[in-house]
């Protein structure tokens, strides 16, 4: 065996102990949420966290390594451990307790997201969706195929079918409690309001995170304020043994926040990477020669690219705030190019100072 060999050989012996010693890691983690959860206390410790990040970052130094290292490995294993004991949370909390949920949509992406998520509550979840069936769960391919009997009904489709389906939902009158989970909440008002004159009981919210997110720790799930509200804290209660912070909005404020927080922030990204496939530049080129800063944007709007234009058209077309959302950005984009054009230096200084200042406003809450 050659000196090569038997390298790789103890390099994997090594790796092995170091995913070893992660799962017993793990084993305590989960102990530490059975005690935390039986004491009643909150599952995640901020003024921990930074007590073992800042161990993790002299041990690093210590053993000879880069400081950042070890903070971004604990900040992986922190996340991978309040994920498990999140799990573990909404598992033991039964809040379904063998009630019955119907996902309508449940065969989309967030569809699927809210039948684990109801499924691990004890819910005995049922599908609606032409889409097709998930293996597993009674299906419907349209409503009034069975009786709406559900304690829950979850309306997971875009925009403009969920306007459809709520005004079908108020002709068919179900007892349980009917929620959307829509990006943009104003085209929804008036089919919400024939819901509420029907009799049906109904809310609204907008979980701010897509469908590949486990941990729900530092994500917001906003409860839209309708006027039903017994509907809206039965909804509540599905996050309570999360990690969500619950944020109360009117639908109005809604969707003046969304202009900005999703609109704007895909506007730019969709108008970057339109610029750079009309820019003549080769996409490979541009990979060899990319900057850091151009790598975290780069990788930004590569996860936009491969979103459903469909919605994101939607979330622009259909929020009545996002023509403003979107001059002020083409306005800035436009100021940005004239300072450079007039080599205008101290007012292009005075644009990032400003810009600075504005986001130096802005709290790190999150790991």
């Amino acid at each position: 065996m050659d000196d090569l060999q038997q390298l790789r050989q103890a390099l994997s012996a090594l790796d092995v102990q170091l995913l070893e010693m992660v799962a017993n890691r793990q084993k305590i983690v989960a102990e530490i949420g059975r005690v935390k959860s039986a004491a009643g206390r909150v599952t995640r410790d901020f003024a921990r966290e930074k007590v073992v990040l800042e161990l993790a970052r002299k041990t690093a130094v210590s053993a000879g390594l880069d400081a950042s290292i070890g903070e971004e490995l604990f900040r992986l294993l922190i996340r991978i451990s309040l994920a498990a004991q999140e799990q573990d949370m909404v598992m033991a909390s039964d809040a379904g307790g063998g009630q019955r949920a119907l996902v309508i949509g449940g065969a989309g992406q967030m569809g699927q997201w809210f039948v684990r998520f109801l499924s691990s509550q004890g819910y005995e979840v049922e599908v609606c969706d032409p889409a097709g069936a998930l293996p597993g769960y009674r299906h419907y391919t349209h409503l009034g195929a069975q009786p709406l009997d559900q304690e829950l009904i979850v309306v997971a489709a875009p925009v403009r079918e969920t306007i459809a389906i709520l005004r079908q939902l108020a002709v068919l009158k179900p007892s349980g409690v009917i929620f959307d989970i829509s990006s943009v909440k104003g085209p929804l008002a008036e089919p919400i309001q024939e819901l509420m004159a029907a009799g049906c009981q109904v809310t609204s919210i907008h979980p701010l995170f897509g469908p590949d997110v486990e941990l729900l720790s530092g994500r917001n799930v906003i409860f839209v304020d309708i006027g039903d509200g017994q509907a809206r804290e039965r909804v509540r209660g599905l996050f309570a043994s999360t990690m969500a912070e619950q944020v109360d909005m009117s639908l109005e404020a809604h969707d003046k926040v969304m202009a900005h927080v999703l609109g704007l922030s895909h506007a730019v990204n969709i108008a970057f990477f339109n610029a750079l496939s009309q820019s003549g530049e080769d996409a490979g080129a541009l990979a060899r020669l990319s900057s850091t800063t151009f790598d975290a944007q780069l990788d930004i709007a590569k996860h936009v690219a491969q979103e459903n234009p469909y919605l994101y058209f939607e979330i622009q077309s259909l929020n009545e705030h996002s023509p403003r959302a979107l001059f002020a950005l083409l306005n800035a984009v436009t100021q940005v190019a004239g300072k450079v054009v007039d080599k205008d230096q101290q007012g292009f200084v005075e644009m990032m100072e400003q810009g600075k200042r504005f986001l130096e406003g802005r709290p790190e809450t999150r790991p």
